[in-house]
């Protein structure tokens, strides 16, 4: 039987996918005058043309060979049992990966880089391994994997299975597995006395937290607090796995077949334009999602533990999308004027009662002048409350520079030095 090369087609290739698929194509054709045998290094679970070739024709007969995986373990004497192999070429294919891992197809320096980028994201640059090149292996650290003398098809990176108190770069299931540890019998009496209800407060407080660092426009804070935020859902998911009603893997499920399903403009046959056409097809497929048959569903479905404003403004826009709402702006500004009337009414009987409802409603028809306006209502009464914060202050240290103490001020006098600062702001 003739052999021949197909060196050739790899000449004429830009790109590895391109190369496959012209491979399989040149066996696939010649299979067509009669038998082939198509040799490829290593095992066809490994390689991508032959892959194809089994898809295209089901009566391709496999004959394996020792993976190149499979060699490198048993090189760096690595145990590869619930490991994981990638290609060089395929690193970012399958998520991340499992450990012990091997890294096949290190056949250039190029290559080598983009490995070692890939390992030190997953297990840190100082991390051990082995280098693997003609059968045998070298230890190293992984920083070093693009400063080997020489590269070739043979050559692969081994990582073994990195004990968790000896990591540098966690995953989400390393995460999991510390709160395990926590909630252990011999864990830590506080993390095993939390329910979901003990630590609701704490979700509240971390995610008031990250806002407060994106709002400070620190990456690092951002990075920490978001940190945060994952640890408290992770610790809801493991309370609930402990007690049989979900865990983690539920969790993550849940939420990829939300964004999956509300994105019916990305992943199924809806269409949106802009961000305000994204944003209907996501209302859309969530009143689908949550069984609203009716307005009320809707509006009743706001959460109750939101802040007040928002709460206030969601449930606001959501009567408005069935017309139960004021013909514009003004038309709401005279009800701020109605409800400014009632409260001054209410506190001229004296019924506290009385006073605090009406306050509410004075809140609330604020709020939908607001919203009609095209405000978010919640952060415009943050940025309210740090403008009178500042100005406070600003008024305190003007007057201290007076020699007066707030304190020691008439309203008028107060006034005055708030008017200076306000002007001052102002330019």
């Amino acid at each position: 039987m003739p052999c021949e090369s197909l060196d050739g087609v790899y000449a004429s290739c830009r790109n590895f996918d391109t190369l496959n698929k012209k491979l399989a194509a040149a066996v696939l054709a010649a299979a067509k005058q009669g038998d082939v045998v198509y040799c490829v290094d290593g095992s066809v679970t490994e390689d991508v043309s032959a892959q194809i070739v089994c898809r295209r024709d089901k009566s391709a007969r496999i004959l394996d060979g020792v993976p190149k995986s499979a060699a490198a373990f048993a090189a760096a004497r690595v145990f590869a049992r619930g490991g994981c192999a990638r290609s060089a070429y395929a690193l970012a294919e399958g998520g991340r990966p499992a450990f012990p891992l091997a890294v096949y197809d290190v056949d250039c320096e190029l290559v080598a880089s983009d490995v070692k980028l890939w390992l030190c994201d997953l297990v840190g640059d100082e991390a051990d391994g082995f280098f693997v090149c003609g059968g045998k292996a070298k230890k190293i650290k992984v920083f070093e994997i693009d400063r080997m003398p020489a590269y070739d098809s043979t050559c692969a990176v081994v990582v073994g299975e990195i004990p968790l108190l000896e990591k540098r770069r966690f995953s989400f299931d390393d995460l999991m597995d510390v709160l395990r540890r926590l909630r252990a019998p011999d864990g830590c009496p506080w993390d095993r006395a939390q329910t979901h209800e003990s630590i609701r407060g704490n979700m509240i407080e971390e995610a008031y937290e990250l806002v407060d660092a994106v709002d400070s426009g620190e990456d690092s804070k951002i990075c920490e607090e978001a940190g945060d935020v994952l640890m408290q859902g992770a610790f809801h998911a493991l309370i609930a796995e402990e007690r049989g009603a979900f865990g983690a893997g539920d969790v993550l499920s849940d939420v990829c077949r939300k964004l999956i399903f509300r994105h019916s403009h990305i992943f199924g046959k809806d269409r949106a334009e802009n961000a305000e056409g994204a944003l209907s097809v996501w209302d859309k497929n969530k009143d689908i999602e949550k069984g609203h048959r009716t307005a009320s569903d809707s509006v009743r479905d706001v959460p109750k533990a939101f802040p007040a404003v928002l709460r206030a403004q969601k449930v606001g826009k959501r009567a408005a999308k069935v017309g139960y709402d004021f013909a514009n702006v003004q038309e709401a500004a005279k009800r701020v004027s109605e409800e400014t009337e009632e409260l001054l009414s209410a506190v001229a009987a004296g019924d506290k009662a009385h006073i605090a409802e009406e306050a509410g409603d004075l809140l609330f028809s604020a709020v939908n002048v607001g919203r009609l306006a095209g405000a978010d209502c919640e952060e415009a009464l943050r940025a309210s409350t740090d403008k009178f914060v500042r100005r406070f202050c600003a008024v305190e240290a003007a007057a201290r520079a007076d020699g007066r103490e707030l304190c020691s001020l008439s309203p008028a006098e107060m006034w005055k030095y708030y008017d200076k600062v306000k002007a001052d702001e102002r330019g």
